[in-house]
């Protein structure tokens, strides 16, 4: 048990971190568009992440599949890029936002989980099963996001309801922000 909360905290700190910043622009960025009245599609959405997180963190700390760290640490940032631009070129286009996002999330969790896969490699010894490690970290990371979930949806509650703000104001604002940072990052990690 102790290890499982190990790996718990692990994938807690994954996210919540002040290291975590990228991990935190895409679910910024990810769940912009939407509100509390949205609360099972966002759940939906942080999964989804979390599955593709899960599948590629898996193949990456078996050895499967092995890309060069340089590439994933700028595909990262580069999966920001292009979540919150996708947020602001179809800010009124609801349904097809809702739609795109799912993939997106998926797709890109796909790309996040081989960013820890060289920690994951290093920390999970050879003898050690890899199910129990990875079911504590994606657990981990999991609450990490709906922890940070809830307190973009408790600000944005707190922006609509009391401060009046419009909220696809609310969307292009947030969006921009996320894309300018992200777009620095991706910039600083072009691995050429």
């Amino acid at each position: 048990m102790q290890d499982f909360l190990f790996y718990l905290n692990l994938g807690w700190e994954h996210i919540i971190s002040l290291d975590a910043l990228d991990h935190q622009l895409f679910v910024l960025a990810l769940i912009a568009v939407y509100s509390f009245s949205d609360l099972k599609k966002v759940l939906i959405l942080v999964t989804a992440f979390t599955i593709g997180h899960s599948i590629t963190l898996a193949l990456s700390t078996f050895d499967i599949i092995r890309i060069n760290s340089d590439w994933v640490e700028f595909l990262i940032p580069l999966t920001i890029v292009l979540t919150s631009l996708n947020n602001i070129l179809i800010r009124n286009k609801k349904q097809s936002q809702n739609n795109a996002n799912y993939y997106l999330a998926l797709i890109f969790g796909l790309i996040h989980g081989m960013g820890f896969a060289n920690t994951a490699r290093v920390m999970i010894a050879k003898s050690q099963s890899i199910a129990f490690p990875l079911l504590g970290f994606n657990i981990g990371l999991e609450l990490g996001q709906i922890a940070i979930v809830f307190g973009i949806l408790i600000l944005l509650f707190i922006l609509l309801k009391l401060f009046k703000v419009n909220q696809k104001d609310w969307i292009l604002f947030v969006s921009s922000g996320v894309f300018a940072l992200s777009l620095k990052m991706t910039l600083e990690r072009i691995p050429f």
